[in-house]
Parts: structure tokens; C-alpha cells; sequence
């Protein structure tokens, strides 16, 4: 089993580092990410659980890290991690099974590491 929490740290100073090499590019998916995310008709903790339930469908397993990351920033509860799992379950089927297998690992990993220790980390493009 992968240890998520550090490869969240992992793939946040890669994207710093890509950052460097293609500053445009990560400076425009910043710039679409932050208010995408922000509240709106939707509180930010909704999307991020939008966010998580797209990435397990898609089996991206470091969206997967960033977005069980995120929402349990923004207050989601493991009920409503696993929720979101059991929908992206409904959409995508036995590949999803698998991934959403791994975003509870990720969400199991945050509360034994300790979970506020981690917000120190933060996405940045800048």
C-alpha cells in the first residue's frame, strides 16, 4: 500500500518543480483551480467531494490524495469520503471499486499520521 500522506508531499513538490518548467501553465491551472473550488452556490467542502469522486471514476490516484486532502481541509467527515466513494462506485464501477479502496487508504493514512500536521503542505503554484 502506498503511504499517501507523503505522497502528497511528493507530488506537491513535483508540481512546484513543474511549476518551474512550465510557469504559464501551472499559473493558469492555478488560477482555474482556486476559483473553481472557492464557495459559490456550492460550499468548498461539496466540491472537493466532487473533485474526489471524479478523480476515483478517473482513477487518478494523486487527484485521489489531493482531493481526500482537501475535503477533509475544508471539514468533510469520513461518512460523507465514503459516500462520495459509494457514488463514484455507481458511475464507474468495478475500476472505481478499486480506487475508491484507495482513497479510504489515503483518508486512513491522514487520521494515523495525524491530519493537522499535514496542512503545513499546501498546493501552491507560486
Amino acid at each position: 500500500m502506498k503511504d499517501f500522506p507523503e505522497h502528497y508531499k511528493e507530488i506537491n513538490a513535483w508540481t512546484k518543480k513543474l511549476g518551474l518548467v512550465v510557469p504559464d501553465v501551472m499559473q493558469g491551472f492555478g488560477m482555474l483551480h482556486k476559483p473553481a473550488i472557492k464557495p459559490g452556490a456550492l460550499d468548498s467542502k461539496t466540491k472537493e467531494l466532487i473533485a474526489l469522486g471524479i478523480a476515483v471514476t478517473v482513477r487518478c490516484d494523486g487527484c485521489i490524495s489531493f482531493h481526500v486532502h482537501d475535503a477533509m481541509k475544508a471539514g468533510a467527515s469520513k461518512e460523507e469520503i465514503a459516500e462520495t466513494v459509494s457514488v463514484a462506485i455507481l458511475m464507474g464501477g468495478g475500476p472505481s471499486v478499486m480506487y475508491g479502496i484507495e482513497a479510504m487508504q489515503v483518508l486512513s493514512q491522514y487520521e494515523e499520521q495525524g491530519f493537522p500536521e499535514l496542512m503545513s503542505v499546501t498546493l501552491s503554484f507560486r
